[in-house]
């Protein structure tokens, strides 16, 4: 009786309870797919599809061909996103949290830095807390997070990490839920990145006011990311073309350009790995800009990750085997672990052009 309740109590723990946290979190603000940012993105999109109904600009019929129809929400590709949605949440709970924990005690915190500087400088007077104060300490945090989010992104896509972010990219259909298609090896690498780039920022800023300064939020959730999960942001993973032009894409990241990132086109790549600014693509020459005329794209990695990328235990064991079948002559020899992980683009891949020409899908990727 005791091992079935120990049992009994490990799965509450380890999957009930993250599972009913992660469907929560559609109904509350602390994530893009929360029901209100899925709202605000789809109705900007339903006003781009009558505005661009009335001009003549997209054959689509209605709303639902618009964003894909059944041929992108129930595809194979999107059904494994929803379901991994899920499944992401124990990971979460099993191998991520338990791994950063292990770390956490080496990382330096805001304390550390305080006290260092008070040391090395002594301490300094107290500021008064005010708006303006708070909005810009939310600013700088949301800055630093977005910089450091785009070189994660960029060493993600280089031969040694590649592999784990290859799943992120295997989608070959984009929904919302693709968003959450991300190995939990590079969750543990941005969670690692985030807890020692912001300790370091808040321990030099709260140490230059004189104390502990709280960031402006909206709701309780940070007010630029509030902001930016109401624009719009859950279209970056969808069939949507949402193009901000090209001057303003030197500095905000449309859904366009995101999708241009997961175009299998040797035109697109390695292009825009901004997050919510595509100002750190403009300063480090990855930019690509798009206009109001959607481009005709493929998504996935090639027509082989199709089938490898089919299950849930696929998305988290195959990035292993990959790595552990790289040999260390195929690591140091110029572009080989490029054709390795990313195929030519196949004649019969899917075409996915998402809001202006019906979408074609293969016998190679059937609809289920």
């Amino acid at each position: 009786m005791d091992i079935l309740a120990l049992l009994y109590d490990g799965l509450i723990e380890w999957v009930i309870q993250p599972v009913t946290r992660q469907f929560a979190g559609l109904f509350d603000l602390n994530g893009r797919m929360g029901l209100l940012f899925l709202f605000t993105s789809y109705t900007m999109a339903y006003v781009l599809f009558r505005y661009r109904k009335h001009a003549g600009h997209t054959q689509a019929r209605s709303f639902w061909q618009f964003i894909g129809a059944s041929q992108v929400h129930f595809h194979r590709s999107a059904l494994l996103d929803y379901r991994y949605y899920f499944v992401r949440a124990i990971l979460k709970v099993v191998l991520v949290l338990p791994v950063v924990g292990l770390v956490d005690p080496l990382i330096l915190r805001s304390a550390d830095y305080i006290a260092f500087f008070t040391q090395l400088w002594g301490a300094r007077v107290q500021v008064q807390q005010h708006l303006l104060l708070s909005l810009l300490y939310g600013l700088g945090v949301f800055l630093l997070k977005d910089f450091m989010s785009y070189w994660l992104h960029r060493a993600f896509h280089t031969r040694w990490l590649w592999a784990f972010h290859r799943v992120h990219h295997s989608a070959s259909v984009l929904v919302p839920a693709t968003a959450s298609r991300v190995h939990f090896v590079e969750k543990i690498v941005e969670k690692l990145a985030t807890l020692i780039g912001i300790g370091a920022y808040a321990g030099i800023f709260w140490y230059a006011c004189g104390a502990e300064i709280s960031r402006y939020s909206l709701f309780g959730v940070t007010y630029l990311v509030f902001i930016f999960n109401a624009l719009a942001a859950n279209l970056r993973h969808s069939h949507v073309w949402l193009s901000f032009g090209p001057t303003l894409e030197h500095v905000l990241n449309s859904p366009a350009q995101h999708q241009i990132h997961h175009s299998d086109a040797l035109l697109h790549r390695n292009r825009n790995f901004g997050i919510n600014l595509s100002l750190w693509d403009w300063l480090f020459g990855t930019l690509y800009v798009t206009t109001p005329r959607p481009e005709v794209l493929r998504f996935g990695t090639g027509e082989q990750d199709q089938q490898r990328y089919r299950t849930i235990c696929s998305l988290i064991v195959t990035p292993f085997i990959d790595i552990a079948r790289l040999t260390p002559t195929a690591l140091w020899r110029p572009r080989s672990w490029m054709s390795r992980y990313i195929a030519p683009t196949p004649p019969t891949s899917t075409v996915l052009p998402a809001c202006s020409t019906p979408i074609e899908v293969s016998t190679a990727s059937p609809r289920t």
